[in-house]
């Protein structure tokens, strides 16, 4: 299945699949897997609870971010792959964080959530075959393919691990 088009997707998706290199999305979800539970792993625990300003999310609400956001996008996938044709709403990130309540847990507890939310997208990506990577669907009032959904995840990811190696000193 080749790189999605920008007609795969809505333009506020470009920023995030931008950042994926190559045309497999297969082999972009193995390689960019192991390179981003890499860099979550090596932030030391005591930097979790750390923002660079007042009002900014936390590395442990960012890295739960992660892990919702990822869970939303593939359930979309999962969806659209079936031939579900019910638009499927967007969510407000911001409200998630807060509920979410990451206080309680360690930094590496969240590694481990984001490795078994990881591990069980590859496992679900690499069951779609190119019928179902190429559906279409409706999610967030637009319209996308389930192989832009999966480079979205990577180029998300992506994305929030560039703001953290930059704002937040890791």
């Amino acid at each position: 299945m080749p790189r999605p088009t920008p007609t795969d997707y809505a333009p506020f998706y470009q920023p995030y699949i931008s950042k994926v290199d190559g045309d497999s999305l297969h082999a972009a979800l193995n390689q960019y897997s192991r390179a981003s539970l890499s860099f979550w792993q090596n932030i030391p625990e005591d930097k979790g609870n750390y923002a660079y300003a007042h009002g900014k999310w936390t590395i442990k609400q960012v890295l739960n971010h992660l892990c919702d956001a990822e869970r939303i996008f593939a359930y979309r996938a999962l969806r659209i792959a079936r031939g579900d044709e019910t638009p499927l709403p967007g969510f407000d990130e911001n409200d998630y964080a807060e509920a979410a309540q990451t206080d309680h847990r360690t930094l590496k507890e969240l590694v481990h959530e984001f490795q078994s939310v990881r591990s069980a997208t590859l496992s679900l990506f690499n069951s779609f075959g190119e019928t179902e990577l190429s559906r279409f669907g409706n999610a967030n009032g637009a319209k996308v393919s389930v192989n832009a959904i999966g480079f979205m995840i990577i180029g998300h990811t992506l994305h929030h691990e560039t703001v953290v190696k930059e704002r937040y000193a890791v």
